[in-house]
């Protein structure tokens, strides 16, 4: 999928407020540990992530994703009623039914004829979210359009702590829900628009995908937790990573060399690592959100983009490889110029 008439025009993000150290769930599981002769800094150790962030109780999915999408609009320098289209990517829902996106749509006070839905895809959702924008601003259904997302993981990880502290919980249960404990909360929105409607926008090119879908039971959740086959996992999502990787070398032109940031969706330290060692990129130059925010879903990829942007770290003229592993299997890779 390629674009020549598609720019991003705004970015954005919003950190949960609240900091909650790996070392605290790990006390408050110390029972569980104990009795499965486990290690007392599990999560840690195994995930290299040290904190995550959580939302205020009652802060729902669809507020983070407002708050995001204001700001986005605003650092777009656009009018709301100027959107055509706003897609929400959350993992997180306030509400089975109505879609978020319409809760976000009022929240923002969007106008009635700027189109609204859910997009759904795991943790690949809000690149996909990007290129359904990008194509109906290439085929010149609108002329701009704003991608959602805000993910809160409070409910899943509290839900999933009771659950461990089961007297009946094996060592393979924990394992196997031990990936819920690695979720942070967070929000993001991009905006992208026509590339020739105005300056300061910056070129969204499109990219590669491939699907590995007999995987599809390795990771499956529900709004308390996650159940995940972490290795068997790991050893899928890499191999649809090193495909997609040849597909974006055969069909792109792409060499790692030629990027001055990748952006990649970080589960945990050695999903990344490996991830790097695939593409042949080195780990140092990654900004690395996994260790202090946790993995929080689709919204990793775009929240990076906008703490590289905050912090004067994009030049014009940057490539930016856009990267991710989705539960499913799913596997994207696109290129944004800055």
């Amino acid at each position: 999928m390629r674009f020549q008439n598609v720019s991003i025009f705004g970015v954005a993000h919003l950190d949960a407020p609240h900091r909650v150290p790996s070392e605290e769930i790990e006390k408050r599981l110390a029972p569980s540990l104990e009795r499965l002769d486990m290690r007392g800094d599990l999560i840690r150790d195994l995930s290299g992530i040290m904190e995550r962030r959580v939302w205020d109780e009652g802060f729902q999915p669809s507020d983070a994703a407002a708050e995001a999408g204001r700001k986005a609009i605003a650092d777009a320098g656009i009018q709301a009623d100027q959107l055509g289209i706003l897609v929400n990517t959350s993992v997180c829902r306030d509400y089975i039914e109505p879609s978020t996106a319409c809760i976000v749509h009022s929240k923002i006070g969007l106008p009635e004829t700027c189109m609204n839905f859910d997009l759904g895809n795991a943790c690949l959702a809000f690149i996909n979210g990007m290129d359904m924008v990008g194509n109906m601003v290439e085929q010149g259904q609108i002329d701009y359009g704003i991608v959602v997302n805000g993910e809160s993981s409070r409910f899943s990880t509290e839900k999933t702590i009771e659950k461990l502290l089961g007297s009946d919980v094996t060592e393979e249960i924990f394992r196997e829900n031990f990936a819920t404990l690695t979720l942070g909360s967070g929000s993001a929105a991009m905006v992208l628009g026509r590339s020739d409607l105005g300056d300061g926008g910056h070129p969204f090119r499109g990219g590669v995908n491939l699907a590995a879908t007999e995987h599809n039971r390795l990771c499956y959740g529900q709004v308390e937790g996650m159940v995940t086959k972490g290795h068997e996992l790991l050893v899928a999502g890499l191999g649809l990573a090193a495909r997609t990787w040849q597909k974006a070398v055969a069909e792109l032109g792409w060499k790692i060399e030629e990027f001055d940031h990748c952006i990649l969706h970080q589960v945990s330290k050695i999903h990344t690592e490996e991830f790097c060692e695939i593409v042949g990129l080195d780990v140092e130059k990654v900004f690395k959100l996994y260790p202090n925010f946790a993995n929080i879903g689709p919204a990793g990829v775009p929240i990076v983009m906008s703490k590289l942007q905050e912090e004067g770290q994009l030049k014009s003229g940057d490539r930016i490889a856009l990267m991710g592993i989705g539960s499913g299997l799913n596997c994207t890779m696109a290129e944004v110029v800055w």
